[in-house]
């Protein structure tokens, strides 16, 4: 789960946040990969803005988004 204090988060900046990769570069990178899934769907959008309710997945890691 990731507590978002503002109105939304960039994707790959998530990743970062949350301990997957170690920068929003390589966060990036991983998301051009199409390794990322936003609401069960493929997401390419590196800085996709990722809101209150969506669930983002990286493999076996479930980031439910509050």
């Amino acid at each position: 789960m990731f507590e978002l204090t503002s109105e939304f988060v960039e994707l790959n900046q998530l990743l970062k946040l949350v301990g997957l990769v170690d920068s929003g570069g390589a966060g990036k990178h991983v998301v051009a990969s199409g390794a990322v899934s936003v609401d069960g769907k493929k997401e390419l959008r590196k800085t996709a803005k990722i809101r209150t309710g969506q669930v983002v997945t990286l493999g076996d890691v479930r980031i439910d988004v509050r």
